[in-house]
């Protein structure tokens, strides 16, 4: 039975037939017992009246003539059944009928015992000779005081016979019928399904593939649509997946060609630098004074891109502490400005602070908050020449709102997203005299998220850059 269950056509014809048939054939079956059970009692109740009828003709008279047996003929006629007239010894003494056959004949002893005693025998009449299929009742012959015998009426069941072959074939008919009716549902039923599934397992084919652009749109049933969309979420969930897998693996290739590139070039540098110097070729003092200097700005740089590697990473897997407490961020940004107006002024750069007094304290570890804004002043300082730098920071419902604003050469639309990168420079950065990791905002970044704070960047080409800020207060204690 296994080809059944393997087409759901197969099924769902297999079980509206065993349906069909099953209650078909129980419905006839029920009909046919209640139909036959209903005219067999139909007629004898009817062979029963006309019965007694015949009984009214003959029960003055004890013995047969020939007048009585034409008066038996006629009713015959009249009532369309074979009459037969017993003794009290159950003897056959006169019918109905011409062939005087069954004259002699007798009738079985226990009919004509119950006959005798005044009761109607309605039910398995047996009478010898008798061979036809019959419905026959037997009543008593006389007066209630006096009874000479018996009574029995016949008649054909070939009428029921054929009641029950047109019935046999009404069912058989509706079976039929049915039987189309459910084939003809059955392949609407199927078709209206198992197109649909069709459709959702090709897609689910193209999906096992790897093209997760495919989508399912179908008008079916509920559940099959809800099937439907649940393919079509999963897609989309995989096709971000694959989007995100591609993205990472682009962001991963970058990362090992940034990382080749900023070791490589230094240690290329150092390298060069030491074979001159092993081959003699540095012969004054001060040029090799000069060399040893550079080697140690590149071995410096060296340590710089390890550091920053280092804190960069303990901050995207969550392994950095911070220890927060009250921070007073007019104090952060004075020391920071303080750290770079040598290196601003060198660039005819002024650095300011714009911090009101008595400012409320921030949530935030002193010494990360520090690194925070050294970043990105050190960003503002390397892009800026001839212009201004503002440090700006003010109370902005429950946080801190910190502003640097530089007039330098800004950033481009295009560079905007892709600032919080590892080690990506846009074409401002691509100078010699501009060093730098390329590491520096994705590890503020990192940090302000840390501080459950937000960073956002606005730029202009030429017109300079503006990183704004924002980090918790300090609660207030009620």
């Amino acid at each position: 039975m296994a080809w059944v269950t393997k087409s759901l056509f197969r099924r769902l014809l297999f079980s509206y037939l065993i349906t069909v048939l099953l209650g078909l054939g129980v419905a006839g079956l029920t009909m046919s017992v209640f139909t036959k059970h209903y005219l067999y009692q139909s007629n004898q109740g009817d062979l029963v009246r006309k019965a007694r009828n015949v009984n009214l003709a003959i029960q003055n008279s004890s013995t047969i003539d020939d007048k009585s047996v034409a008066r038996l003929e006629f009713l015959d006629q009249s009532i369309d059944a074979t009459i037969w007239l017993f003794d009290r010894n159950g003897q056959i003494v006169a019918t109905s009928t011409k062939d005087k056959v069954f004259n002699g004949k007798s009738i079985h002893p226990s009919v004509v015992k119950q006959v005798l005693q005044g009761q109607d025998v309605t039910s398995n009449l047996k009478t010898t000779g008798l061979s036809k299929p019959m419905i026959s009742v037997a009543i008593p012959w006389g007066k209630k005081d006096t009874i000479f015998g018996g009574i029995v009426l016949h008649a054909p069941v070939e009428g029921i016979n054929e009641t029950f072959d047109a019935l046999r074939e009404t069912i058989l008919w509706a079976t039929l019928f049915g039987i189309v009716l459910s084939t003809v549902m059955v392949s609407y039923v199927s078709w209206s399904i198992s197109r649909p599934l069709r459709k959702i397992d090709r897609t689910a084919v193209e999906i096992g593939m790897g093209n997760y652009s495919q989508r399912v749109y179908i008008e079916g049933p509920a559940e099959v649509g809800d099937l439907a969309n649940t393919i079509n979420t999963l897609a989309e969930k995989l096709d971000k997946v694959e989007s995100d897998r591609k993205r990472i693996e682009q962001i991963r290739g970058e990362f090992l060609a940034n990382i080749s590139h900023e070791l490589r070039t230094p240690l290329t540098s150092m390298q060069g630098f030491l074979e001159a110097l092993q081959d003699g070729l540095v012969e004054s003092e001060e040029a090799r004074q000069n060399y040893f200097q550079i080697m140690y700005q590149e071995t410096m740089h060296l340590n710089r891109l390890v550091d920053d590697l280092m804190d960069l990473v303990k901050l995207e897997n969550r392994e950095v502490t911070l220890y927060k407490i009250p921070v007073d961020i007019a104090e952060v940004l004075q020391k920071a400005a303080m750290t770079f107006r040598q290196e601003a002024s060198e660039k005819h750069t002024s650095i300011q602070v714009e911090a009101v007094e008595g400012l409320a304290k921030v949530d935030a570890d002193k010494h990360r908050l520090t690194q925070i804004f050294k970043n990105l002043l050190q960003n503002a300082v390397k892009f800026t020449e001839d212009g201004n730098i503002s440090l700006s920071a003010a109370e902005e419902k429950e946080s801190m709102k910190i502003q640097v604003k530089d007039t330098g050469v800004g950033i481009s639309e295009v560079d905007l997203d892709r600032i919080w990168e590892r080690f990506f420079k846009g074409d401002r950065v691509r100078s010699k005299t501009n060093k730098g990791t390329g590491l520096g905002l994705a590890i503020v970044r990192e940090l302000v998220l840390l501080h459950d704070g937000k960073i956002t960047v606005e730029s202009e080409l030429g017109r300079g850059t503006v990183f704004t800020v924002w980090l918790p207060l300090v609660r207030k204690i009620c």
